[in-house]
């Protein structure tokens, strides 16, 4: 069949239009191609980024070594519960724990002064080597020669928490009624104290006179403590 040039240039328009349908096309794949990983992009968790290593673990600070601060008691009925402690700042900023039995050296001296009114002081020296944190009331109770127990209150004064070096002290008072009756009394033979917060109890010579027999923790001359305040 013969060709007219009409019918040569129809085909060739239908050429080159089935030419371009098949170059969009192919754009069109390239496309969806590409764009990919950016939808795989999206799926991540909120909040994650790369690189990002182990959440680093949270650090304790709620004590030194882990120690437990439980109130304790003497043999007694005497507590040594640190009421109206806070916690202390040894060197270097660091929190200091509290002092331990068996950390502090205990002694008892007589600091009398008057004929109606007897003082024992208590002093409680840091040999263990680290700061540490003492405040509040000793657990004190008396054991006479008869075998009896005497619990030692309290006073109305504030505690003031207060940290000690290794070699520095802390000290408390018991005020005791004199015995002033010419006779024997009722003789004190040991002090058992609880330091601030501890449970141990460390047992002294008590170092002074008799107590009245009559009523030997009177309302007008008690038997008390003070708290334990830090020395010098």
């Amino acid at each position: 069949m013969k060709l007219t040039h009409a019918t040569k240039t129809l085909l060739a328009g239908l050429t080159l239009v089935s030419t371009l349908t098949l170059t969009a096309c192919s754009g069109d794949d390239a496309a969806t191609t590409n764009a990919q990983p950016t939808g795989s992009a999206s799926t991540a968790p909120s909040g994650s980024s790369a690189g990002t290593g182990p959440t680093e673990a949270a650090t304790d600070t709620s004590g030194s070594g882990g120690s437990s601060q439980s109130a304790g008691k003497s043999s007694g009925g005497g507590n040594g519960s640190g009421e109206g402690t806070t916690a202390g700042t040894g060197s270097g900023g660091k929190p200091a724990g509290i002092c331990r039995s068996d950390e502090l050296e205990v002694s008892a001296v007589d600091n009398t002064t008057d004929k109606v009114e007897g003082i024992v002081t208590v002093q409680l020296k840091n040999g263990g080597g680290r700061d540490c944190t003492i405040s509040g009331f000793a657990g004190v109770d008396l054991k006479t020669a008869a075998g009896d127990t005497l619990s030692v209150a309290r006073n109305g004064d504030k505690p003031i928490s207060g940290v000690l070096k290794d070699g520095e002290s802390a000290a408390f008072n018991i005020t005791f009624p004199l015995n002033t009756t010419g006779g024997t009394g009722v003789r004190v033979s040991k002090i058992l104290v609880t330091p601030p917060n501890e449970t141990k109890t460390i047992t002294l010579n008590w170092p002074a006179g008799s107590l009245p027999v009559d009523n030997p923790d009177s309302p007008n001359r008690p038997l008390e403590i003070s708290p334990v305040g830090k020395v010098g």
